[in-house]
């Protein structure tokens, strides 16, 4: 692994870590954009994992979004504009001409290409699993207010339980009284990785508003790239389901692939079904 400090445009840095091939050409790299309450050390199984199911010669370049891991923190006008700029700056670093995204990361890589298109940025692939995007009112967003004033008033249970229920509607989770779950959320909030999701709270205010939120940017995602290929897990909460395939309707060309034994937490975890898949994506 390759570890790198990237300035960003508006004096910011991005941590950076690449996995594979070291000099690997920019038609064999892929950015790799993570979601909400993660870092770039969660990915970090799933991009050694990828980087060998691509093969020799190429990379996989997974970076800190703002607010998280040595990264800086988000700025005082951040937005979904933030988001783009670093992941061009990313692209510029490394050269990469692929670009993967999951969950919020595949609101930013997609928001990305949408800006991308025409220019030299645009990605010669582009691939995103269970991205969180309202698009047509696929997510009711109305519970993210309730998610910033308990995140603004300290009560980070509430909060967790809050953006547990917004984001996993339809789910069993969902369907649980919140003060049931809130009380439960302080159990788990004891585990390492929930310890991690606490402390990602108050950055997670920002990158839910800009992805959920930003309606007056309007996104003709029609202008991907024809080749673009969504997927989703079959296990995953019913809203990405939907999402995909509002997508992959408005993109022509596109393909749409439901992973079968595919969960929302499957790229993290590195499952192989789904390595397996986006490696064979991106080297066909």
């Amino acid at each position: 692994m390759r570890e790198r400090d990237i300035k960003t445009h508006d004096g910011g840095n991005l941590a950076l870590y690449s996995y594979g091939t070291e000099e690997a050409p920019g038609e064999r790299r892929v950015v790799l954009i993570g979601g909400a309450f993660l870092t770039a050390q969660i990915y970090r199984p799933f991009s050694i994992a990828l980087s060998k199911g691509l093969g020799e010669g190429w990379a996989v370049d997974v970076y800190d979004r703002r607010g998280r891991g040595q990264s800086s923190e988000q700025p005082h006008n951040y937005s979904m504009a933030t988001e783009i700029a670093d992941v061009r700056t990313i692209m510029d670093a490394t050269g990469a001409r692929n670009i993967m995204g999951h969950s919020l990361g595949g609101a930013v890589a997609l928001n990305a290409a949408q800006a991308f298109a025409g220019t030299p940025h645009q990605p010669d692939k582009l691939a995103v699993y269970d991205a969180a995007v309202n698009i047509d009112g696929s997510m009711d967003t109305g519970w993210i207010k309730g998610f910033e004033d308990s995140v603004n008033a300290g009560d980070i249970n509430q909060a967790m339980a809050k953006v547990k229920r917004g984001m996993e509607a339809g789910t069993a989770l969902a369907r649980v009284p919140e003060p049931i779950l809130v009380g439960l959320m302080a159990v788990v909030s004891r585990t390492k990785v929930n310890k991690l999701f606490r402390d990602l709270l108050p950055t997670g205010v920002g990158e839910l508003k800009a992805a959920f939120d930003e309606s007056d940017t309007p996104r003709d995602f029609s202008v991907l790239p024809p080749n673009t290929h969504f997927m989703v897990g079959k296990k995953s909460p019913q809203f990405y389901k939907v999402t995909a395939a509002r997508l992959n309707r408005a993109v022509p060309g596109s393909t749409l692939e439901v992973s079968p034994k595919g969960f929302h937490g499957s790229v993290p975890a590195a499952v192989n079904e789904l390595v397996s898949d986006i490696s064979d994506y991106f080297k066909s």
